[in-house]
C-alpha cells in the first residue's frame, strides 16, 4: 500500500476524507444546539452546512494538489445561494482548509460547483476523474449518534476505480468482539470514535480508527486489514437493506422470513441488519465483515448515481467480494446512469461459480410463480447459490454493485 501506484493521490484522499469527517463531526454538534441549517432539495432529500461543507473542502484540497482531476459530486451551490448560507459553509470550511490563504466565499461556491453537472466539460469517456459523495446517509446524519452515515471519496482512471476512501464518524463495535481481519501494523482495532477505510486496486482494503490527524510520515500507520465475510450457508449469513425498503418486498422473502434479534434466528430465517442510511454504509457493513450481504431492490426509473456506489464497490472487492464486471457507460459517463426496467439476468450468470446445491431449494418453489415471475426466482436463485458457495458477500438485486450477481430489477 505504501509504494502503490497512486500512493499520492490515496495519501491526498484519506487527509481530506479525515478533514471532512471531523467537519461532519463539529457540524453536527453545532445542529443539536442550534436551528436553521437543515434544507429540502427538491428530491426530499435532507441537506445540510455539512454536506455542502464537505464537498467544497475536498473540491478546494483536491483542485489545489490535483488541478487537472475533475470532480464528480452530488451537489451544486443553488440551495446555498437562494438560501444564503454560503457564509455558514465557509465558517467550517476554513476550520478545517489546509489552505494559508484566506477563503471568500466565492471560494467556496465555486469550489462546490467545480463538483456539479456544470462544473466540468467531460469528455465522453473523461480518463481520470475523482468521485464524491459529501454524505451519504444524510437522514443517519440528522439522527441520533449510533446512526451510520459516510463520506465516500473514489478516483476513477480510465473507467477503473483504482483507490476509495470512506470516513465513517460514527462506526463503533465493541472492542471485545473478534474481528475478521488481520493486523497491518500494532494497534489497528476499530473502536467507537470512527473508523475510516481505503482501498487501493491489487492491495486490498485497510481500515483504523478516525483519529486525530497524523503526519504524511505516518499516514499508513496502525491499519488493519479487512475481509469480508467467510459464511456460505444462506440461513447464516447476516443480511443488511436499505432502511427505506422491507424485506417483504424482496424475493428471498418468498422462502425466509427475516428476524433483527441475533438470538434467536429460527429455522428458515435469516438475520437482518438494521443499518441507516445510504447505500455507503452498507458497503462498509460488508467490506468490515459485518454484514454477509447487502440487497438492493432497484426501483422502476431509477437513476443509478456514480458517488452512490463507486468507493463502496472498491473497498468490497478489495476486501475479498467479487465484483461483476461493471457496463463500461457506468463510469464513462460520470454524473449518473439510467437504467430501464428489464434486462434481468443481463450482467448476471457470467460471473457465477457456483458449487454447491443451495440452488436446488430455491428452484422448488417454481411452480407456484407465473411464467412472468420464473426469470426472477432464476435470477435469485442464482445468486443465492453463488452466496453459498463463494467466500465473498453476494449482493443481489442490486444496481450496479460489487458482487456476484450485477443486475435485478424488480
Amino acid at each position: 500500500m505504501q509504494n502503490g501506484k497512486y500512493r499520492r493521490e490515496l495519501e491526498a484522499a484519506v487527509d481530506v476524507v479525515q478533514r471532512a469527517c471531523r467537519l461532519c463531526v463539529d457540524v453536527k454538534s453545532s445542529l443539536l444546539r442550534a436551528d436553521g441549517q437543515v434544507l429540502e432539495k427538491n428530491d426530499q432529500t435532507p441537506v445540510t452546512v455539512a454536506d455542502f461543507g464537505v464537498q467544497a473542502l475536498v473540491s478546494l484540497e483536491l483542485g489545489t494538489l490535483f488541478p487537472s482531476i475533475p470532480l464528480v459530486a452530488e451537489e451544486d451551490s443553488t440551495f446555498l445561494r437562494a438560501n444564503n448560507l454560503a457564509h455558514s459553509v465557509l465558517t467550517v470550511v476554513t476550520e478545517k482548509s489546509s489552505s494559508q490563504n484566506e477563503l471568500t466565499q466565492d471560494d467556496v461556491l465555486e469550489a462546490i460547483d467545480r463538483g456539479a453537472n456544470v462544473g466540468f466539460a467531460f469528455g465522453s469517456k473523461p480518463a481520470t476523474y475523482w468521485v464524491l459523495d459529501p454524505i451519504d446517509g444524510t437522514r443517519g446524519f440528522l439522527r441520533g449518534n449510533d446512526v451510520l452515515y459516510v463520506v465516500g471519496l473514489a478516483l476513477v482512471v480510465e473507467g477503473e476505480i483504482v483507490l476509495g476512501v470512506m470516513g465513517c464518524p460514527n462506526w463503533h463495535v465493541d472492542l471485545s468482539e473478534e474481528s475478521n481481519s488481520e493486523d497491518l501494523e500494532r494497534g489497528g482495532v476499530w473502536s467507537r470514535s470512527g473508523a475510516i477505510m481505503i482501498a487501493q486496486v491489487g492491495h486490498g482494503s485497510w481500515t483504523r480508527r478516525l483519529s486525530d490527524m497524523q503526519s504524511p510520515s505516518k499516514m499508513f500507520h496502525n491499519w488493519t486489514r479487512c475481509f469480508v465475510d467467510e459464511c456460505r450457508l444462506v440461513h447464516e449469513a447476516r443480511f443488511c437493506i436499505p432502511d427505506s425498503q422491507t424485506w417483504e418486498s424482496l424475493p428471498p422473502s418468498t422462502s425466509l422470513q427475516a428476524t433483527t434479534n441475533a438470538d434467536h434466528v429460527g429455522n428458515g430465517q435469516i438475520l437482518l441488519l438494521q443499518t441507516c442510511c445510504g447505500s455507503l454504509c452498507k458497503y462498509f457493513m460488508v467490506a468490515s465483515g459485518r454484514a454477509s450481504v447487502f440487497i438492493l431492490r432497484k426501483k422502476s426509473q431509477t437513476i443509478i448515481k456514480t458517488w452512490d456506489h463507486a468507493v463502496g464497490m472498491i473497498c468490497v472487492h478489495e476486501a475479498g467480494g467479487k465484483d461483476t464486471k461493471l457496463p463500461p457507460i457506468l463510469l464513462s459517463l460520470p454524473f449518473f446512469f439510467w437504467r430501464n426496467l428489464g434486462n434481468v439476468t443481463r450482467y448476471v450468470q457470467d460471473y457465477f461459480d457456483s458449487r454447491r446445491q443451495q440452488h436446488n431449494h430455491y428452484a422448488s418453489i417454481s411452480n407456484t410463480l407465473s411464467d412472468n415471475d420464473a426469470p426472477r426466482l432464476q435470477a435469485t436463485t442464482k445468486a443465492l447459490d453463488a452466496t453459498v458457495s463463494c467466500p465473498y458477500p453476494c449482493f443481489f438485486p442490486s444496481a450496479y454493485m460489487s458482487g456476484c450477481t450485477d443486475i435485478y430489477d424488480i
